[in-house]
């Protein structure tokens, strides 16, 4: 590839291959007599490109309606339905400036992007009329310089970075987890993939990677019962409000062959950083947020384990839901409104395990390749999470306590390229009805079951 990416750009660019020119070493500072083709070929080998991306086709065999959970027996017997999506399509771009410096930028198409259209509309007397085409978004989901110092053990990091809280965040590439979609649980409850302008300090010691971040805070104004803090990272703005701040760590050990054990957490003030001011009754609410997380992953003896708990906790939560559900009755008429406005809960609680076997390697001999040739793991998950862990308003959100295990197969013919199949069933607690029989008009119908089949097609790697 870089030779035909050379090629082109020496006949496009009209270069003389054997023309010389000075250049001066970023290292010694000599000057010294290159060729044009000799530039060219650097910077190529200077360059990265590479990128991700899963094509996903479901079968929900459960309601799609957006209120089966608040009287669910009107649901019970609604019919399947189907989607095709394209969860993420991802653009990684970075550059080696030398000298320690380094350039890294991600583009992320999330559901297919998204379109809009200029049509001239007959039914508007031909005039101008913009057209939403598909949904979607697209985000800058990293763009950072990268200085290195003492061979990579403290290197500075500024820009648009992922913020590695929790597994998904630190490990969120599609041959990183089993699934088809990504971790259901700590996708819920946290952002995902989590992306903040902000400043890193990062590096590796022996056997030990370190991570410390300062970026702006969350925004409570965006939080929701279903959700907890998953939207907070997100602007509606063209900028993004930093009244307050909020630092993360990570911590990832590797002193066992094969196993890697990380520690992670958040903190933060998430009330007040938006363009509004509240009023004088809010001066000692803060909206204080910590996240704990542990994960880890042992990949050996052809098995693949992974698994994740995560703990937060809200301050004032009761506080800012009553803060929320007040602009949400002043404002709740206002197209272009952003914000959820809903309740919000004081803890929330995700932690799953999945494993995986190659069983490639039963089939398979050093001559043929081996488990290079190729894997095929099957795979069984489990994982349960919960938005209102706790709260004054838990007793209304308890179809927010979920449980959901999965078992499926991936098949990589090379390595970057997986193919996914997936069986699913989400499920919930069942109430107590003290012995009530199924007819009687006190019995609570307990939320409906949520089985799902899917398939995806993914790919990761670098391409140059």
């Amino acid at each position: 590839m870089k030779a035909i990416i050379l090629t082109t750009v020496l006949a496009l660019s009209g270069l003389n291959a054997t023309a010389q020119e000075k250049s001066i070493d970023a290292t010694t500072g000599a000057t010294r007599q290159v060729s044009k083709t000799e530039k060219v070929a650097d910077a190529l080998s200077r360059l990265h490109i590479g990128g991700y991306g899963e094509a996903v086709m479901t079968r929900n065999f459960y309601s799609q309606s957006f209120n089966r959970y608040k009287k669910p027996e009107n649901y019970t017997n609604d019919k399947s339905h189907g989607r095709f999506d394209l969860p993420h399509v991802v653009l990684n771009l970075g550059y080696d400036f030398g000298n320690g410096w380094t350039l890294g930028s991600e583009i992320e198409f999330e559901h297919g992007g998204n379109g809009t259209a200029v049509e001239i509309e007959a039914e508007e007397a031909g005039e101008y009329e913009a057209e939403v085409e598909k949904g979607g978004e697209v985000n800058i989901e990293q763009f950072w310089l990268n200085k290195e110092f003492m061979g990579g053990k403290f290197n500075i990091k500024a820009g648009e970075i992922i913020v590695p809280v929790g597994y998904s965040n630190a490990h969120h590439e599609p041959n990183q987890f089993f699934t088809v979609y990504r971790p259901e649980g700590e996708a819920t409850i946290m952002p995902n993939t989590w992306h903040q302008l902000g400043l890193s300090l990062w590096g590796k010691l022996k056997d030990w990677r370190y991570e410390a971040q300062f970026l702006s805070g969350l925004n409570s104004e965006s939080f929701t019962a279903e959700n907890f803090v998953h939207y907070g990272a997100t602007s509606p703005y063209e900028f993004k409000v930093a009244n307050n701040y909020a630092g993360a760590v990570r911590i990832d050990n590797y002193s066992v062959k094969g196993l890697r054990i990380g520690l992670s957490g958040y903190y933060g003030y998430t009330f007040r950083n938006t363009l509004r001011t509240p009023g004088a009754k809010y001066d000692d609410v803060t909206g204080a947020l910590g996240i704990a997380a542990l994960d880890f992953t042992l990949n050996r003896w052809n098995w693949i384990v992974r698994g994740n708990i995560d703990y937060a906790y809200f301050s004032d939560a009761d506080a800012i839901s009553a803060y929320n559900q007040a602009n949400w009755t002043h404002h709740k008429y206002q197209d272009g409104n952003p914000h959820h406005y809903t309740n919000i809960g004081s803890h929330a609680l995700a932690y799953a395990v999945e494993a995986g076997y190659n069983v490639m390697h039963l089939f398979s001999t050093p001559s043929k390749g081996g488990a290079g040739g190729g894997s095929l793991f099957l795979f069984g998950r489990f994982e349960h999470y919960n938005t209102m862990a706790s709260g004054t308003y838990k007793s209304m959100y308890k179809y927010t306590k979920k449980y959901r295990y999965a078992v499926g197969v991936n098949y990589s013919p090379l390595k970057q390229i997986t193919i996914k199949g997936e069986y699913s069933y989400r499920f919930f607690e069942k109430p107590n009805n003290n012995g009530l029989n199924s007819d009687s008009p006190l019995y609570k119908q307990p939320y409906n079951n949520e089985p799902s089949v899917s398939l995806g097609v993914t790919y990761c790697g670098w391409f140059l």
